[in-house]
């Protein structure tokens, strides 16, 4: 069973050193420096925000979900977690979470995982596996498709069940709330705002989030 650990950052946003909003459907790939913070504002509430991590020197250790949730005995993220690769070495922490958990299982959206899930007229639909492979072939040869791996989605509700299936609920963010990482290591960060319109992720309404960044 997750313990919310819900906390408020101290950080200022006036002292933000970069403070972007990123709209529903679009992404974002950015590297942090060790020390830096990362906050994640769910600017509407209900937003699914699916990331990855990679070791920036080494990109193909990137964020593994097996060794964060093994090394936390926890399925959920929240203040505290620390996410590890697949090596193990640690990644980032959250540092502050004003929603209290976050997703490791559910993965990202799909054009194949759609026609699954929902219907075969979804196909054509834009989804964050797509976004991801059209960020990484921007940032060159380091990052190819075969990076991808299980991603963290942020704000996002995926209940296990006692039989042990998961189930897409209604978000348990609200406007405003946000997480807040702090880079372990040089880290590689890679986001899909989810464009997801068929399940309740996000309410069936993609909206905006905002990403800011400290020094410390």
């Amino acid at each position: 069973m997750a313990v919310f650990k819900e906390m408020e950052s101290p950080r200022k946003v006036e002292e933000a050193i970069y403070n972007e909003v990123i709209m529903a459907g679009t992404g974002w790939m950015h590297e942090l420096l060790p020390g830096q913070v990362l906050r994640i504002v769910d600017l509407e509430g209900n937003q699914a925000v699916d990331t990855l991590f990679f070791d920036a020197e080494n990109p193909e250790d990137h964020y593994s979900a097996v060794a964060t949730i093994t090394a936390q005995q926890n399925i959920y993220l929240t203040t505290g977690s620390v996410l590890r690769t697949e090596s193990g070495k640690e990644l980032l922490k959250i540092v502050a979470d004003t929603c209290g958990r976050h997703d490791t299982l559910g993965g990202a959206c799909s054009a194949q995982s759609n026609t699954v899930r929902y219907s075969h007229d979804t196909l054509s639909m834009h989804n964050c596996r797509d976004t991801f492979m059209l960020l990484l072939a921007q940032h060159g040869e380091n990052y190819t498709k075969r990076d991808l791996a299980p991603n963290v989605n942020f704000f996002m509700n995926v209940p296990v069940t006692p039989e042990g299936s998961l189930k897409f609920d209604d978000g348990i963010s609200g406007p405003g709330r946000y997480v807040e990482l702090q880079a372990i290591r040089q880290t590689m960060v890679l986001i899909s705002n989810c464009p997801q319109l068929n399940n309740p992720c996000n309410a069936y309404n993609p909206t905006p989030i905002r990403l800011l960044i400290w020094d410390n």
